[in-house]
């Protein structure tokens, strides 16, 4: 405790500039994950509504959940889009100022969002989603990069999974004020939609008294004296897309949907915070691969009471219990640590190419899990879970298999990890004492 204390008060400029990157960071793509579901019969109703008084007639049924599903899934286009372009703009005009230009667009977009009801406008809507997607694939690409850059060695594993902490913080706030009693009801859900403009708005204000990366400093600026000052100044998610759905295949009472979804967010975001305090004493390999195998358990033991639920009416109570437990599973383990991980393994010059693939991988695959996940439910039942079961196991062999552990190491010494994996080489003795200059930049906190 003592320990902790005194890095609080040594790296306290570090302590404030994750805070504001976290804002503006992974919150507002949290948010936007578990926020889209509590106006959902509202938007519907209010795409009906709005057809009819332009033609005269209702909209069909599965013509209405095709719009609402578009909705949903154009933030993951949008993200796309944001993520394509990221490396190369971050690149040309620095990390900082495309993060305050992506909290214009959000800015931009939540005023599509307020006035969509006022002008009867349901394409306003899409349009929002999509901006709020171009948004955040930006800000997810910046958030961990800046983060990881800014952090010092020994607290490298807990910066980086304060990423994962923002992102279920943003959850959590998009269930909490998307109540009924605060601002789910039908006549404030655009204001809903709308509020995560407060988060870019913050951001905005507060992140032109903080410095640039370190490493735009050294080496897009050649500012060697800058860079050393200036850190003082990615199956869960198809959960919260459509989590009423889940719900309600284990037979809750509709009014009570939110308050359990509510309770889902509360333990993610208690888990990733708790990630951040066991990163550094078990390692990231660890926390990965345990982490998916235990959620593999989860997922046969939900998929057995889901299919049991309609023999023995207790046995949704146990099928709510697991998914609680599968989001705790997540939050302790691959929840922070894959950022960690994402950020170790690649060396400057190849972590911009790296997060650009990680994020078009995700941000495709929102979209299409968005449009196709209510189809799977409604075909598959309790089964749907299985093929997520199947990407879980994969992943938990190949990282037992090949992943090297990155925790207190450096890129050298775990590209010589690497070797030692996945080409049979012997591992070198590699101190930095033996490194060239240029690989042994850090930041001086």
């Amino acid at each position: 405790m003592a320990t902790f204390s005194s890095d609080l008060v040594q790296f306290q400029g570090l302590f404030q500039m994750i805070l504001v990157l976290g804002i503006g960071g992974s919150f507002p793509y949290g948010f936007h994950i578990s926020v889209i579901n509590y106006p959902s019969v509202h938007i519907r109703k209010f795409i009906n509504e709005t057809w009819i008084e332009r033609n005269g007639s209702p909209l069909h049924p599965e013509t209405i959940m095709l719009l609402w599903s578009f909705i949903v899934s154009v933030y993951g286009i949008g993200g796309l889009l944001g993520s394509l372009c990221c490396g190369y703009l971050t690149t040309k005009y620095r990390k900082k100022k495309c993060q305050m230009c992506t909290n214009l667009i959000m800015l931009v977009a939540a005023l599509f969002m307020a006035f969509s009801k006022t002008a009867k406008s349901f394409e306003m809507i899409l349009v929002g989603r999509f901006l709020y997607g171009i948004g955040t694939g930006f800000s997810l690409n910046i958030h961990p990069q800046y983060v990881g850059e800014i952090s010092p060695k020994k607290l490298r594993g807990f910066t980086n999974s304060t990423v994962a902490v923002f992102l279920t913080l943003g959850k959590l706030t998009g269930q909490v004020i998307g109540l009924r009693e605060i601002l789910g009801s039908e006549a404030l859900w655009p204001w809903l939609l709308a509020s995560s403009g407060l988060s870019a708005l913050v951001q905005l204000v507060t992140l032109p008294f903080f410095p640039d990366s370190p490493s735009y400093l050294l080496i897009q600026k050649s500012n060697e004296e800058a860079f050393r000052k200036g850190a003082f100044s990615l199956c869960i998610f198809q959960i919260y897309f459509y989590s009423f759905e889940v719900f309600h295949t284990a037979q809750f009472e509709e009014h009570l949907i939110q308050y359990v979804s509510l309770g889902v967010g509360l333990c993610e975001c208690l888990s990733s915070i708790l990630c951040t305090t066991l990163i550094e004493r078990f390692g990231r390999k660890v926390l990965l691969w345990g982490g998916y195998t235990l959620m593999c358990f989860v997922l046969v033991l939900l998929t057995m009471t889901l299919s049991l639920q309609h023999q023995f009416f207790w046995m949704h109570y146990f099928s709510v219990i697991l998914i609680f437990l599968f989001v705790i599973f997540y939050g302790i383990g691959p929840s922070g640590a894959t950022v960690s991980i994402m950020v170790e393994i690649f060396s400057q010059s190849f972590r911009p190419s790296a997060f650009l693939i990680v994020g078009c991988i995700n941000w495709m695959g929102l979209f299409v899990l968005g449009m196709i996940f209510p189809l799977i439910v409604d075909n598959l039942g309790p089964f749907c879970f299985l093929i997520f079961l199947g990407i879980l196991a994969l992943s938990a062999i190949f990282i037992y298999l090949y992943l090297p552990e990155t925790k207190g190491k450096s890129i050298m010494e775990i590209r010589a990890e690497f070797n030692k994996l996945n080409f049979g080489k012997k591992e070198t003795s590699v101190t930095e004492n033996n490194f060239p200059k240029e690989q042994l930049f850090c930041t001086k906190l």
